[in-house]
């Protein structure tokens, strides 16, 4: 199943998709890997996975709803993805990778949650917790830029995927697993910057929302009246 979605789906993103690879000797060819990486829209597993593919078949933690449509939940099963009710503290998917990646599978986790939309997203420690629990585990960090462009038919997309060690090491002894999480993620963000998905009206509103989310953290962090602040001076100019 796995090779099948590859051939399918991997050939969209390499063929149409102009996909570059980097970094794949970064991929331990064997062993327990955690793989972290971005996550700006819902192409971004494909393009991992195919990115990867010589080296290592990818695990992925998935949103449950996924799982809610049988054709597409007899895909995921097929792949060996393992469900995750967002929102909620699933102990049992936690259980099951920490099962799978100490067996030595290759497992994937995006971080932020969901697909960022524009905006940032905290990264949660949850894949801070699957390195504590299984320290033989490699992490591996992962950037991925231009699936958002994949729908925006007619515009040809280049998409890009590397593959390279956290910048600051492993995760440190003491280290909580959610400093780890977003030290990892704030690297891989400075190769992967936030992009917005869709097609022009989907972008368009996302778009919107940001700037209504600025507007309003900038309101919370300025009392009406008062006088611009040196960080404020700061932050305006850049």
């Amino acid at each position: 199943m796995y090779a099948l979605v590859m051939a399918i789906a991997g050939g969209v993103v390499k063929h149409w998709g102009r996909l570059e690879v980097a970094g794949t000797e970064h991929l331990p060819l064997e062993g327990p890997v955690l793989l972290i990486g971005n996550h700006d829209s819902n192409w971004d597993p494909v393009a991992i996975g195919k990115a990867g593919e010589s080296r290592r078949q990818i695990r992925a933690l998935a949103k449950s709803t996924l799982w809610k449509t049988k054709p597409l939940a007899f895909v995921m099963n097929g792949m060996g993805q393992i469900p995750v009710r967002r929102g909620q503290g699933d102990a049992h998917a936690l259980d099951t990778a920490i099962t799978e990646l100490a067996s030595g599978a290759c497992i994937g986790v995006f971080p932020e949650g969901t697909i960022s939309r524009g905006a940032y997203l905290r990264p949660r420690s949850g894949a801070g917790r699957l390195a504590q629990a299984v320290p033989a585990a490699t992490v591996v960090s992962v950037s991925v830029t231009g699936t958002v462009d994949l729908v925006r038919f007619p515009l040809r997309p280049t998409i890009r995927v590397e593959f390279f060690p956290p910048r600051d090491g492993q995760l440190a002894a003491g280290e909580e697993p959610g400093a780890f999480m977003v030290r990892v993620v704030e690297e891989i963000r400075e190769r992967a910057p936030i992009a917005i998905p869709g097609r022009r009206k989907t972008a368009a509103k996302y778009r919107r929302a940001q700037e209504e989310r600025a507007a309003e953290e900038a309101g919370k962090t300025r009392v009406e009246g008062a006088p611009a602040t040196d960080e404020d001076l700061e932050t305006a100019t850049g």
